[in-house]
């Protein structure tokens, strides 16, 4: 009976050791910029910040994987479109069939003293391989 349970309890493990879980990697590309010029009197104390995070999720159980704040500019001082401040991550090691990436960005504009927090973000589920973030300030 003691044999059992224990050959019970190993046997996730055990199956893990003799067929290990296929893991991927999976590519985000960011693209940040601003989506007006912000040239009116109004936005000249202006400013917004970033924070990007990427999360991996498996069932209840969630870890940040990556993550990168950037740097509280005036809002006339991000580029356009065309000219987009970017980055690739590529986050290794996902088991494609058991966990999905979140890729969640927090942007923070302060005028004067008044703040306002956005939040948004994209999910990578399983069989992507690429996924890409556009987020315009």
């Amino acid at each position: 009976m003691i044999a059992v349970v224990m050959l019970a309890a190993w046997s996730k493990p055990l199956k893990e050791m003799i067929t290990p879980e296929k893991t991927v990697s999976k590519n985000i590309s960011f693209a940040v910029y601003k989506s007006d010029n912000y040239d009116a009197s109004i936005y000249n104390d202006a400013s917004a910040r970033l924070q990007v995070t990427v999360v991996k999720v498996r069932g209840n159980e969630r870890s940040v994987v990556w993550q990168k704040n950037f740097d509280a500019k005036l809002l006339k001082q991000y580029p356009s479109a065309a000219n987009a401040i970017s980055q690739n991550v590529v986050i290794h090691n996902v088991v494609d069939n058991k966990e999905h990436l979140e890729v969640l960005y927090t942007l923070t504009y302060d005028t004067k003293g008044s703040v306002m927090q956005l939040q948004d973000g994209q999910v990578i589920s399983k069989g992507v391989k690429c996924g890409s973030l556009r987020i315009n300030i």
